[in-house]
């Protein structure tokens, strides 16, 4: 009985330590600003699929189709 209330007085030492040492980090790393960073990174990620697909839609493919069928004409 002695070692199990020993063996969780070392582990509540263990957490308490984690605790503490959670505590007095300065860091100013938390959830929030990771979540700011990911929620930045996905909404650029979109702009600029969003402008890649305008891009593409717009431009490039109407482009690429006049090309192709003047390659492809041969009453010229």
């Amino acid at each position: 009985m002695k070692k199990f209330f020993n063996k969780v007085q070392n582990k509540a030492n263990a957490i308490m330590v984690k605790a503490k040492t959670a505590l007095e980090n300065k860091k100013g790393e938390g959830y929030v600003d990771t979540g700011v960073k990911i929620i930045i990174a996905v909404v650029v990620g979109a702009v600029i699929l969003g402008g890649l697909y305008a891009l593409f839609d717009n431009v490039i493919l109407p482009t690429l189709e006049t090309r192709i069928g003047d390659m492809f004409d041969y009453t010229a």
